[in-house]
């Protein structure tokens, strides 16, 4: 008599593990499970359960949208391959109904079963996921192993089947990251906050401020107010209207013992060069419409200020120098970046989404502003948006987002190329699917130093301001030459 082949009794006793593992799910008496699995089940027909949560996941950050755009492809690869290639190569037919709870039964499928497609898609989404958000990619790792389960306990499949899906989709997400690597965002290794202590000083003695009482729409006048309560042995020198800033400046410091400023970010960068001239720490007081330089050291009101100043808490930021002599502390552009700034911020005001005003002020300012030719680093190239930031801008992207610190010792430097076919749409779809460092339309860098030169004359705007006409731009940090009264970048 012929031996059985080995192969066909491992197989034969694959298949009796199988029902069994199947008959041990599908027939278990719980509430649970008959509460949750058929309405799991039928979330997840035809992916919309997954699609669904890639539409939620669109209104996040740049890192979770890139995640759904990713989950979405593996999925959508996922698919085809299963439906259309394992499904036809291994014919198996679906489990028996015999002792599966009436409260779980669904209708059958007519495919076969092996391997499960929703159990799959569930790996293929969740994975994909994972490669670009890890954190996102394991909490719909144990969603995805529910729906694996719910095929089981529904009778749809059998536990293999399901296990099959499962190691189809992971295998598709993991080839896919390598034809189409994941983004990384590495942020930079930055030493230690420099910070330091001076005197106390509780009433303001030799604090001069140079107050702008007509900025941010008034707030200025308010913050003199609050001022001679809060340091009433501090000196206000309010500005005129034909003020020489400056001057005014220049002079306050030569008596000051510290150097105060409320006003525009206009205003307080002439004023900082005057404080860093002279030696003298920097009181930023919030008066000016955004306040980003006051806001990014932690001076959010005029009370945290003023609390530094009792207690003596310095800190060391950073600022730029263009050209060797103007000073800048938070934003220098060419070409339409300030124009899609105002614009950006005028269509939010109307209480729309950011990422749709965003879009339209994209679409706006692209369709009707004039490029400008350059040479970044020696490079020509056609710019219509150019961003340069001191530090760190957020995440890398197009739009940038706040400072966490002032310190890092570089420049933040964004651009958008002129030239390319579909400009503003390839500019979009890159963004919206939060993979915009990989786009040829968009560039970014980050460095100590920047040089931009051009034949003809650009206008470099820079802190609010308008700026003059260059034909070459220089910008450099200054590493922590600033001292700064704050909060958030000395603890």
């Amino acid at each position: 008599m012929r031996a059985p082949n080995p192969l066909r009794r491992l197989r034969a006793g694959f298949s009796d593990a199988d029902g069994r593992l199947f008959d041990a799910v599908a027939a278990s008496p719980s509430r649970l499970l008959d509460v949750t699995m058929r309405p799991l089940s039928a979330a997840a027909d035809h992916s919309l359960l997954w699609m669904g949560i890639a539409a939620a996941m669109s209104t996040g950050g740049r890192p979770v949208r890139r995640a759904a755009v990713r989950g979405l492809a593996t999925l959508a690869v996922t698919s085809l391959v299963v439906n259309q290639g394992f499904k036809r190569i291994h014919p198996r037919e679906r489990p028996r109904f015999h002792g599966v709870p009436a409260a779980r039964v669904r209708r059958q499928p007519t495919s076969n079963s092996f391997p499960s497609g929703h159990a799959a898609s569930a790996a293929a989404f969740a994975a994909g996921v994972a490669l670009e958000n890890r954190p996102a990619g394991v909490a719909l790792a144990g969603l995805a192993a529910a729906v694996g389960l719910s095929r089981i306990a529904t009778g749809a499949h059998y536990p293999a089947d399901v296990l099959a899906g499962f190691a189809i989709g992971a295998s598709i997400a993991a080839a896919g990251a390598r034809l189409v690597p994941p983004v990384h965002e590495a942020l930079a290794g930055v030493d230690a906050p420099a910070s330091e202590r001076i005197a106390p000083n509780p009433d303001g003695d030799g604090v001069l401020v140079v107050l702008n009482p007509a900025s941010g729409d008034g707030t200025g006048a308010r913050v003199a107010e609050e001022l001679r309560e809060s340091l009433p042995a501090a000196e206000i020198l309010e500005l005129e209207q034909d003020s020489d800033i400056a001057a005014v400046a220049r002079d306050a410091a030569a008596r000051a013992r510290a150097l105060g400023v409320a006003g525009g970010d206009g205003t307080v960068a002439t004023v900082a060069a005057e404080a860093l001239a002279a030696g003298l720490p920097l009181a930023v007081f919030p008066a000016g419409t955004f306040n980003h330089f006051a806001k990014d050291v932690g001076a959010e009101t005029v009370a945290d200020v003023v609390e530094s100043v009792r207690r003596g808490r310095v800190a060391r930021v950073d600022v730029v120098r263009l050209n060797g002599g103007t000073l800048l502390l938070n934003t220098a552009s060419i070409g339409a970046y300030p124009e899609f700034v105002r614009l950006r911020s005028r269509y939010q005001r109307r209480r729309l989404a950011r990422p749709v005003a965003t879009a339209r002020a994209v679409r706006r300012v692209l369709r009707r502003s004039a490029p400008v030719t350059v040479r970044i680093e020696g490079r020509p190239v056609t710019v219509s948006f150019f961003f340069l930031g001191n530090s760190l801008y957020g995440a890398p992207g197009f739009v940038p987002g706040r400072r966490h610190r002032l310190d890092d010792g570089l420049l933040d430097v964004r651009y958008l190329e002129d030239g390319h076919r579909y400009a503003a749409a390839r500019l979009l779809l890159s963004w919206m699917s939060g993979r915009i460092e990989n786009s040829r339309v968009y560039r970014e860098l980050q460095a100590p130093s920047l040089t931009i030169e051009a034949d003809e004359p650009f206008r470099v705007a820079h802190d609010g301001e308008a700026g003059e006409l260059h034909t070459r731009a220089e910008f450099r940090i200054g590493y922590r030459q600033l001292r700064v009264f704050g909060t958030s970048v000395v603890e």
